[in-house]
């Protein structure tokens, strides 16, 4: 009777199990699921796709870029409009053609920041790890840019 009484405490006290909702009500991504493959243009840079596909014309796409500390893109473009949003640490961005870490502007967590598209711009992380959260329409791409604002080949 003790054992009985016992398990059933422990079971009252545990409490249910909960389930997510159905996917037709809602998508959920833990961040334990997100796989993140590095940056084909920034060494120490990755990604991680949310939802959608960037790359699809017209597809709005969600994804997390981390960058380790000291790590920033060089001067580059966009086609898109995008959103971010810095989750951790300070995001220091800077634009111009020229690279310039010192020119840099910084957003902490929390900050959100929009990069209009074909703008040119250079951001990243100085000591600590940034993660940030962007959202826009596809396709996207990175487009390096030179010194003269010329795409690079």
């Amino acid at each position: 009777m003790t054992k009985t009484c016992s398990a059933a405490l422990l079971f009252c006290i545990a409490g249910p199990t909960l389930a997510d909702p159905p996917t037709t009500v809602m998508n959920i991504v833990r961040e334990p699921e997100l796989k993140f493959v590095p940056s084909r243009v920034v060494q120490g840079a990755s990604q991680a796709v949310i939802w959608g596909n960037p790359a699809k014309p017209n597809e709005m796409y969600v994804v997390r870029n981390r960058f380790s500390p000291n790590t920033f893109s060089p001067p580059h473009v966009h086609p898109e409009t995008r959103y971010i949003t810095v989750i951790k640490g300070t995001w220091w961005v800077g634009s111009g053609a020229k690279f310039d870490k010192e020119a840099t502007t910084p957003l902490p967590a929390g900050s959100v920041v929009v990069h209009h598209a074909n703008q040119i711009h250079w951001d990243g992380a100085k000591d600590e790890e940034v993660i940030v959260q962007i959202m826009g329409t596809g396709p996207s791409a990175t487009i390096p840019v030179d010194e003269a604002g010329r795409p690079k080949n």
